[in-house]
């Protein structure tokens, strides 16, 4: 293995194994691990029909101690189930989805990039209907899969202000739809809108609510926050997905003395922030320098320096020191891997 820790792109390189698991017969079967990047799957997969599939990501550190960490996998693991009972699929046991991230990352750990490369270790547990069906019902089994890819920053560059294209044409999901799991048509229904911030030199695309255009809902695959007064702001919206790292910088920001707002955030509040950002784990922070608003000819602009901001700063930083072990974790949100 001869891999440029430190200029890896955010994309799948392979690894050795990945671990699998059945569900049929309404129950688990044991986990298996596996060398094959494929899957044999019936023409008639659920999935493939009727889109039962989630996912979820996580990440795995290695601190200058040279052990290696897992970030709040258990939340991972809840959010897994909520988002398997909403589409009509069993849940995976926290111990089958403890067991197989664990060995997922131990039979691949050669592959956990070294401390200070900025690269990391990204795990992928995802569920899907694998049973054929040709009527729209729960399939009758299902497959379980993690795998592993070492991965660098999502965005070129890693920690640095990026620039945001404001859309009012697409739906991200509806209030009362599936905007609130890691629902992997979510994602199929962002791509046209961030093709589009895109063409206009954007790194991402802001969604709005669905129902009014008035107030913020998605930063692209990432929750949205806004600082001013001392107060960290994130939207109230029963279409966000609640991230993990966005609780994790609320609870941080409370710790160092910063007030937490979670409310609807009207477009018009813009102009009052003194910082923005979007959180989420492949990213883990991002400063938003510039918000383009094309219908009505706006440009919020932030980052007027060129440097994020002082409180995402601050927060960014507080985070990975506990992901790499480097400060302590007060919320025993780290899992040491042995």
């Amino acid at each position: 293995m001869n891999l440029d820790w430190k200029n890896l792109p955010f994309s799948y390189i392979k690894t050795d194994y990945n671990i699998r698991a059945v569900f049929k017969n309404e129950k688990w079967e044991e986990p298996e691990k596996s060398t094959s990047e494929n899957i044999n799957m019936h023409i008639a997969s659920a999935c493939l029909h009727y889109g039962q599939a989630v996912f979820e990501g996580l990440k795995a550190y290695r601190g200058k101690d040279n052990k290696i960490r897992l970030f709040r996998w258990r939340d991972n693991a809840k959010r897994m189930e909520e988002s398997a009972k909403r589409i009509f699929m069993p849940s995976v046991p926290l111990d089958l989805f403890s067991n197989a991230v664990t060995q997922a990352v131990k039979l691949n750990k050669h592959f956990v990039p070294p401390y200070e490369s900025g690269a990391t270790l990204y795990i992928r547990p995802y569920l899907f209907a694998s049973g054929a069906e040709l009527g729209v019902k729960p399939a009758k089994e299902y497959l379980f899969i993690v795998f592993v890819s070492p991965v660098g920053p999502y965005f070129k560059g890693g920690f640095k202000a990026i620039d945001v294209l404001m859309d009012y044409k697409h739906d991200r999901s509806a209030p009362l739809g599936t905007g609130n799991i890691k629902f992997s048509g979510n994602y199929a229904a962002s791509l046209p809108a961030i093709a589009e911030a895109q063409k206009h030199n954007c790194d991402s695309v802001l969604f709005l609510d669905a129902k009014e255009k008035k107030y913020i809902d998605e930063c692209g695959h990432a929750n949205f926050f806004g600082i001013k007064n001392n107060t960290y702001i994130t939207p109230k919206s029963t279409s966000i997905l609640p991230s993990i790292t966005n609780k994790s910088l609320i609870k941080l920001a409370n710790q160092i003395g910063i007030k937490v707002e979670r409310r609807k955030i009207p477009v018009t509040e813009l102009p009052t922030f003194e910082e923005v950002g979007a959180c989420g784990t492949a990213a883990i922070v991002n400063p938003i320098k510039k918000i383009i608003d094309n219908k009505n000819r706006k440009v919020y602009k932030y980052c007027l320096d060129g440097k994020p901001g002082p409180i995402c700063t601050q927060l960014y930083n507080k985070l990975r020191a506990i992901q790499y072990g480097d400060a302590k974790d007060d919320f025993e949100w780290v899992t040491i891997i042995e």
